[in-house]
This record gives structure tokens, C-alpha cells and sequence, in this order.
């Protein structure tokens, strides 16, 4: 029964991106969405690249990344000197973890909400190394943000050598109260690794004064740039032991006028970094889209999730999961559960999701939460979505739900 009429369309700022018209498009969250006058900026800087190679890396790269890091830290609040570019999150939190020398007996503490990659990059280094990695149980729904602190602090021990904690999970899409669980646990000698991939155009940042000793968020999410642009922070006295998980020419450079943690991280092998460089165009592009700048982006994108959730939450009859106060603009419901079978991945297609595209042309990830046959559907919020798209979205869940 492929592509069933209900009625939900656009925003009238759709017109900004190339998303396919006839597709509800509610899964921001996982791959971003780069809009066409960003897309532009980087295929003049490709077609630059082209034209002169040698000119372009070899003469011209460095100050053009100073030029879109410069942009970028002044964008999260932080130094130019402490920020360095990576392909994305998963990257930066790979760069820390196997950098660090961990041994048996430690203890590497995250939470059951972890990103599944960033996860899997924890056990790697925990099987190298001999050490363990500790999950705090988070749940969802949830109350109060506290119980996030609380779950955290219960599994912290003398042994805890490093905390990856999300800013803003992927699966559930809450908000965690980061400064509050990274002050105690800098007051216990913890150093805390902050996957911050949804945080950056979503969230209004000072990535300093969150207290972290390192933290890594993606630029093409909520920033909307070209794919393959995020960044890794880390603080001044713990870069000397950070490396990317690529070691290239500037492991052993003699240069004096640039600092080993750029030196290292900026020149991975030859790659394409037009991505990094459009950065500051989409910092740019997104202050001027509609009146008020990325202050009034947050907010029409934050209201239109807690919107997005009532309505799911009004047709599937449930409560609100979790408190306004956890909200960002992506926004995560629990729904019936499904058949048993294997646990539904970030990069798998759960039936419900399969159906909901197939019928209605709607666009929106579900996952088993915790396990299967429990599940939970996610919903994003950008300036190209409409209010009418989620009661679209579902119109179509009380359908398919009723058959």
C-alpha cells in the first residue's frame, strides 16, 4: 500500500535545502542536512583545490583552517588554540580513549546511553588494555535530570580513569545536566570526555566553561555543514597526550610557530578538508536565515520538538517521557513494543520505520529501547520542517498501529 495521502507539508524555509519535496523528512538527527547555499561555498573551494593542488595544500590550507577554526571556537566559545579539526565525533572520541594509557584494573565509566560507536571504541580500548568499562543505568523516561547525576556518581569509584557522558544522547535525545556530573566528578580526580556530537548549532555553548577535559561535537548536525566537519576540544594541559588516531608528517615536525596538537590533527594525510573550511559559511548562513540570528534558530527548533512530542504523545495516549528542561530540538517517544527479534541498530531499519516510509514517505528512525521487543521513535526539528508534518507523522502511527 506505497505512499497513502496525509495531508503535512514543508516549511516555506525548505526552499534552502535540496530534501527531497515529497519525502517527510524527520531524521535530522542522524546525518544532518547541508543546505545549498553551504553546498555551494564548498564547491568553489573544491573546484580552488582543483585548480592548483600544490597552491592550495601546500600554501594555502593552514591559514584557511585557521581561518575556520577561528570561526568555530569563537562559535563555541572557545580558544582557536585548543580546537582541532576531526571527520567526526566518533573520530575525536577514538583520538582520546587510545591515547590515553589505561591498565588492568582501571575503569572507564559512561552511561546505557552512549552512542553505540563511541561504545564500541570504549570496549576496544578496554580489551587492549585490560580494563573495564562501567555502565551507570540511566533511565528512560525519566523524571528529573538529577537521577542522571545520581546513576553517574553511583558507579564512580576510586578506579575511574576516564567518563564519556553525552551532552545530548543520540537514542533517546535527552539533555544531560553535564556541568553539574563533570563537577563531581573533577571533585573525585575524574576527567570526563564529553560526546557532544548534537550539541553544536542546537545548544548555545562555552565549551570551557562546561569543565570537561575534552569534548567533541560534529558541525554537521545541528550546524548544518558538509559532511565530515566536527571538532575535538581539549584542554591545554592535556594535549600533549592526545593524538589522532592517524599519525602522519606532523607527528615529527621541528616547526616551532604552530603547536604539536594542530600540527598533528590538521594534517591527517591528503584528504579533502573543504568540509572544516565551509564551517564558518554555515555559522555565517545560519545567522542570517531568519531575524534574531542562531538565538532564534534554537528556539523555533526547540519549540517545534516539544511541540512534535505532545503531538505523538497526545495520539499515542502516553505521557511526556521526560521534562521540557531535557528537551533540545530532537525529541525521543516510547512505543508499542514490536515482534522479538535482533536489536535494531543505528545504520538497520526497524519494520514500524520501514512501513511508515513506504506508505507514507515519512522519514523518521526507531530503535529497541532498552532491548527488543521495547522501542522508542526519535523526531528532529530544523527550519525546513512544518508543525503539519508530525501530525502527519502521526496520523500514520495510529493507522498502522491500529491495523
Amino acid at each position: 500500500m506505497p505512499n497513502e495521502t496525509l495531508s503535512g507539508g514543508a516549511s516555506e524555509l525548505a526552499r534552502h535545502w535540496s530534501i527531497d519535496p515529497d519525502v517527510v523528512y524527520l531524521n535530522h538527527g542522524s546525518f544532518g542536512a547541508c543546505p545549498i547555499p553551504v553546498l555551494e561555498a564548498q564547491r568553489r573551494l573544491r573546484d580552488r583545490m582543483e585548480r592548483q593542488l600544490v597552491t592550495f595544500f601546500v600554501r594555502d590550507l593552514e591559514p584557511l583552517l585557521d581561518e575556520a577554526r577561528a570561526a568555530l571556537a569563537a562559535f563555541v566559545g572557545a580558544d582557536a588554540r585548543d580546537l582541532a579539526f576531526v571527520s567526526n565525533t566518533t573520530a575525536g572520541v577514538n583520538a582520546v580513549v587510545r591515547s590515553l594509557a589505561f591498565g588492568p584494573g582501571d575503569e572507564i565509566l559512561t552511561t546505557n546511553h552512549a552512542y553505540g560507536a563511541c561504545r564500541n571504541a570504549l570496549e576496544f580500548v578496554a580489551r587492549q588494555s585490560g580494563a573495564r568499562v562501567v555502565v551507570a543505568e540511566v533511565p528512560f523516561p525519566i523524571a528529573f535530570p538529577e537521577r542522571v547525576v545520581e546513576a553517574v556518581l553511583a558507579r564512580a569509584t576510586p578506579r575511574t580513569r576516564l567518563a564519556m557522558i553525552d551532552h545530548v544522547t543520540s537514542p533517546t535525545a535527552l539533555v544531560f545536566p553535564i556541568e553539574r556530573i563533570v563537577a563531581a566528578l573533577a571533585a573525585r580526580g575524574i576527567d570526563t570526555l564529553i560526546d557532544g556530537s548534537h550539541a553544536p548549532g542546537m545548544l548555545a555553548l562555552d565549551v570551557p566553561a562546561i569543565g570537561a577535559a575534552y569534548y567533541t561535537g560534529h558541525c554537521h548536525k545541528w550546524l548544518c555543514a558538509p559532511k565530515g566537519a566536527a571538532f575535538l576540544w581539549v584542554r591545554r594541559d592535556r594535549q600533549d597526550r592526545v593524538h589522532p588516531t592517524t599519525i602522519s608528517h606532523g607527528a615529527a615536525s621541528a616547526r616551532t610557530d604552530r603547536s604539536r596538537f594542530h600540527m598533528s590533527f590538521d594534517w591527517p594525510g591528503t584528504i579533502d578538508p573543504t568540509a572544516w573550511l565551509c564551517v564558518p559559511e554555515s555559522i555565517r548562513f545560519f545567522g542570517s536565515i531568519v531575524p534574531g540570528g542562531w538565538d532564534e534558530v534554537r528556539r523555533r527548533n526547540r519549540a517545534m520538538a516539544l511541540a512534535a512530542r505532545r503531538t505523538l504523545c497526545d495520539a499515542l495516549e502516553i505521557p511526556l517521557p521526560a521534562p521540557d528542561a531535557m528537551i533540545g530540538s530532537i525529541a525521543t517517544v516510547p512505543i508499542p513494543d514490536g515482534a522479538p527479534g535482533p536489536t535494531a541498530g543505528p545504520l538497520s531499519i526497524e519494520p514500524l520505520q520501514g512501513a511508515l516510509y513506504e506508505r507514507y514517505r515519512i522519514e523518521v528512525p526507531m530503535w529497541d529501547w532498552p532491548a527488543s521487543p521495547k522501542r522508542i521513535l526519535r523526531v528532529s526539528a530544523q527550519l525546513y520542517n512544518d508543525a503539519s508534518q508530525y501530525e502527519r507523522l502521526a496520523a500514520a502511527l495510529r493507522k498502522i498501529l491500529g491495523e
